[in-house]
């Protein structure tokens, strides 16, 4: 026995569920920066799938670099109230400690400076706004580098 479907029955098809055709087709989305003359259509590198990697790379050694410091400097070494100018100079007269001060500083800033890199090129609109704010962003992380390697690399214990 065969149901008769009636208009009572019937269902309205919205969202999903509704099949587009050549009659019915589906909307287009625009994109969210069209393209202009000086844009190329594609570019030589693979920056941005290297900047992907990166990010996943250095987020992995980063939570390896942060969670040992705080686990050897937090919890082995006494907790907090230990740190000092004594403690660092200490620390800092091993190689060992200086490289991973060093590396924790460098994916730190890299790492973020990237996905600053990132957010910036999502949501400023006007080419001239990037150029200044990853000019700003790529100033910032440089100076951040360059002082902290310096300040890790001439540490004086001796300082009076």
């Amino acid at each position: 026995m065969a149901t008769e479907v009636t208009p009572q029955d019937a269902v309205e098809l919205t969202g999903s569920s509704v099949s587009y055709s050549p009659d019915n087709p589906a909307p287009v989305i625009e994109p969210p920066r069209a393209r202009t003359q000086r844009t190329p259509r594609a570019t030589r590198t693979n920056f941005e799938l290297w900047g992907w990697l990166f990010m996943r790379l250095s987020g992995v050694v980063l939570v390896v670099l942060v969670i040992g410091h705080l686990i050897i400097q937090l919890v082995l070494d006494g907790g907090v109230t230990k740190v000092g100018f004594a403690f660092v100079a200490g620390r800092w007269a091993s190689p060992f400690w200086q490289f991973w001060d060093l590396a924790m500083l460098w994916l730190a800033m890299l790492h973020g400076g990237n996905g600053l890199r990132t957010v910036i090129n999502d949501y400023a609109q006007q080419p001239a706004t990037r150029v200044w704010l990853k000019t700003i962003l790529f100033t910032a992380v440089a100076f951040t580098v360059v002082l902290g390697s310096l300040v890790i690399f001439t540490f004086d214990p001796n300082i009076r």
